[in-house]
């Protein structure tokens, strides 16, 4: 498998041939040789960036946690400026934009609809649009994989910085097949073209691409909270740790009010042999319960292929709100939404605050529309577009 940035490497797009250049991407975009996409860049053409930016989290990948904000900075060796694009703006200004001809994307996305990336992408489509900027994405893996889906669709009424388009939860694309998914559906006049990955195995995960996992943000320090991550984002809406603050961020669920050995025996009873829990206690050194001792569970994927993590944390909650009185959904504000409740835009609607435990399971986990989501896909598929299909 080559990645886009690789591929570039070998061929650049006579495109950009004495373009001015700008670069969206963090510490965690390195090719093979494990140089970072601005280094390949400069080497190959030096003297032709003219900006840097960067996601949620800094170029370093060192800011914790949500609705943290990075500061503008320099970078000493190309000198030039470094845009934080999640601090007083989430796209760039037309002022960033002005000294550039093409803006490069390299971005290691997570496969979930509610980490930031995505939409910073698509910030960044629209400015572009505005300022008659052209867009190169490097594509990368999903490291979920590109077949299954999780969760409903987003509801538009509830889009937010974690949720700016009507995608799953478990989108099952690429960085380079949702940004040609956005430009279609909002029909953006930007010039966009996606260096492709080589033989990537859609049908595949992250394990069985042969290359280093580095963590694209702190809180995903390594492919189980990445696995988990699609299901455990949930508890951000929530009183309960989903581990930050933790050396096991998103591999745990746990409350001051939570006792790990009756709760462990009771979603273990609801569990497949796809994913296994134990008691489990800890103590957050920040975030929510930080300080605090707390009890609950640990959780371990048996079973990759098998285990929906979205499924597995409905589950959870389904237990914990039949149990525990002292759980509770958190209020705004959450990721710049001052209004919505925080689980609404994180599941998509406001179905699973006002049913859980009301209705079935599997209504609450169903992906609606999943039929209209791969006639909505088709047109952006870059990879299997023959033998690819959506499913559960």
């Amino acid at each position: 498998m080559r990645l886009g940035i690789e591929r570039f490497e070998d061929r650049p797009p006579s495109l950009t041939n004495k373009a001015r250049l700008g670069v969206l991407s963090n510490s965690a975009s390195i090719n093979a040789d494990w140089k970072q996409t601005w280094q390949v860049i400069d080497k190959m053409r030096p003297g032709s960036i003219q900006a840097l930016f960067t996601p949620q989290h800094g170029f370093w990948r060192d800011a914790q946690a949500n609705m943290i904000e990075t500061d503008h900075g320099w970078h000493p060796k190309l000198e030039v400026p470094i845009y934080s694009l999640y601090s007083e703006t989430r796209r760039p200004t037309l002022e960033m934009l002005e000294s550039i001809d093409w803006l490069i994307i390299d971005l290691q996305d997570v496969g979930t609809r509610v980490y930031t990336f995505i939409w910073t992408m698509l910030e960044c489509l629209r400015q572009c649009s505005e300022a008659n900027v052209s867009v190169l994405v490097l594509d990368r893996p999903n490291p979920l994989g590109g077949c299954t889906i999780e969760g409903p669709i987003l509801d538009s009424l509830y889009q937010s910085f974690v949720g700016g388009a009507e995608i799953p939860m478990r989108h099952g694309l690429t960085m380079g097949e949702l940004a040609l998914l956005f430009q279609q559906e909002e029909q953006l006049d930007v010039e966009l073209h996606v260096v492709h990955l080589e033989d990537w195995n859609f049908n595949r995960t992250w394990e069985h691409t042969g290359r280093h996992w580095l963590p694209p943000s702190p809180n995903l320090p390594n492919l189980r909270s990445v696995k988990l991550y699609p299901g455990q984002v949930l508890l951000e809406g929530t009183n309960l740790s989903e581990g930050r603050g933790t050396t096991q961020p998103f591999e745990c669920i746990g409350a001051p009010f939570i006792h790990s050995e009756e709760f462990a025996k009771r979603i273990s009873a609801t569990l497949g042999d796809e994913v296994r829990v134990l008691p489990t206690q800890f103590c957050p050194t920040f975030d929510k319960w930080a300080g605090l001792h707390c009890e609950g569970v640990s959780i371990h994927i048996v079973d990759a292929d098998k285990f929906r993590p979205f499924a597995f944390t409905v589950k959870a909650l389904e237990q914990i709100l039949a149990t525990y009185s002292e759980f509770d959904w958190i209020d705004p504000p959450y990721e710049y939404e001052e209004r919505l409740k925080p689980i609404d835009i994180l599941f998509g609607n406001s179905g699973l605050r006002e049913n859980l435990g009301k209705v079935s399971f599997q209504a609450l986990i169903e992906t609606q529309n999943i039929e209209t989501w791969r006639t909505r896909t088709a047109s952006a598929i870059l990879y299997g577009s023959d033998d690819r299909y959506f499913s559960y």
